[in-house]
């Protein structure tokens, strides 16, 4: 019964695949790094704290991305009763929240260059931190209520109402009057932002997406394992 909830083939994962993968992922975030820190140009206004763009954009795409996927699983979850949706939202919940935490953090240091202050309670800042604070209590009703169908109905009500704060996250800049600047790339526009800077932008987010599905494919083997444990030790 429970081989029609999990794909045989995550648990077939062996250890070149993810020697591979971790491989590629060292070697794109190495290339990255070098035109992020050394080849892309400083930027007229900002002068070379720009640099700090290169993680912080990155992870924030990853963060708000990882979140809408958990949100789309929670509602699949209590909608249609999908098995499988619950573990890779709790698989990929500790990734987002640590890109979550990368995005604020960065931020706040490009902030102190750019706005002359680490911190402000700016709209797209707060909502982050909003986005933060539901990834950990996501992780924390994963962590804390036992019982295994308590805990997937509360962190997916968690998650669903968590989702509502995504288009906040994206629109804040357009809504209200911030003091952060409006997005560089979107998808129904071409990027105002110089190729230059553009290209290990784009290398760098391909390399901290390869590192979060590492992470991921190593968590979700991990929870279905455990799962499938848990359910054999119930069935006794």
């Amino acid at each position: 019964m429970l081989k029609n909830f999990f794909p045989n083939k995550i648990l077939s994962l062996n250890k070149n695949l993810f020697t591979v993968l971790i491989v590629i992922m060292i070697s794109v975030i190495i290339v990255g790094l070098i035109n992020a820190l050394i080849t892309s140009p400083p930027d007229a206004v900002q002068g070379n704290s720009v640099r700090i763009m290169y993680v912080h954009v990155p992870s924030s795409f990853i963060a708000i991305g990882c979140f809408g996927f958990i949100g789309i699983a929670s509602i699949a979850t209590l909608i249609f009763k999908v098995k499988i949706f619950p573990l890779m939202a709790k698989s990929i919940a500790p990734v987002g929240s640590v890109f979550c935490l990368i995005s604020i953090v960065t931020g706040s240091l490009w902030g102190k260059p750019t706005w002359g202050i680490f911190w402000v309670w700016d709209a797209r800042l707060t909502s982050m931190l909003i986005l933060l604070i539901f990834y950990l209590a996501y992780i924390a009703v994963w962590k804390f209520i036992e019982n295994y169908e308590k805990a997937n109905k509360t962190a997916s009500i968690v998650a669903i109402i968590g989702s509502l704060n995504l288009p906040v996250i994206k629109y804040s800049v357009d809504w209200w009057n911030t003091l952060h600047q409006p997005s560089s790339i979107t998808l129904t526009s071409a990027p105002t932002i110089h190729y230059t800077m553009l290209v290990p932008l784009i290398i760098m987010l391909v390399g901290m997406i390869i590192y979060s599905l590492v992470i991921f494919l190593m968590k979700y083997k991990t929870e279905i394992i455990k799962f499938k444990i848990d359910r054999k030790r119930n069935e006794k």
